[in-house]
């Protein structure tokens, strides 16, 4: 038996609908932790995916499932602080897909080190980040907006 199909490809205009519903899922801020202050503005989530999509420093992809937008997958930040960022929708969590997507942004996006930040909660996302070769290298704490108090976190560098 195979798994579902995992795929990359640029972000359209089409998939940010998908994204705005996905980013605005309750259980699914409250384990991002870090997210924006109001999802539910949509004027900034438009702002936000305007900028990105353009700044030449961002490789940011949209996941598919089986042909299907579930989420998206990134890379930003300065030479040498570059971090990965994905958001695969709830329900296909625990099947694979965040990890599937961010290897092939890792084998898209060569340069190392990168770095990552999970809330320390949040084992799923460890998991995804740890087979994909990330390790814990620091503790921090923070605050994250989708819960509204200082949350623990974890800062992560990719171990090639």
């Amino acid at each position: 038996m195979t798994g579902p199909e995992i795929a990359l490809r640029a972000v359209h205009d089409s998939d940010l609908p998908v994204f705005y519903r996905q980013s605005n899922d309750p259980q699914a801020l409250r384990m991002a932790a870090f997210t924006a202050e109001d999802p539910a503005d949509r004027e900034a989530f438009e702002a936000h995916w305007a900028r990105i999509r353009t700044a030449p420093d961002i490789v940011v992809r949209t996941v598919l499932c089986d042909g299907d937008v579930v989420g998206h997958a990134a890379v930003y930040g300065a030479p040498g602080e570059r971090e990965v960022t994905y958001w695969v929708d709830r329900a296909y969590w625990g099947r694979g897909i965040a990890t599937a997507a961010l290897r092939a942004l890792l084998a898209e996006v060569t340069e190392r080190p990168l770095h990552a930040r999970v809330a320390a909660d949040n084992a799923g996302s460890l998991r995804v980040l740890e087979k994909c070769g990330f390790r814990v290298v620091a503790r921090e704490t923070g605050y994250a907006p989708a819960r509204g108090a200082e949350t623990d976190e974890l800062v992560l560098t990719s171990a090639d």
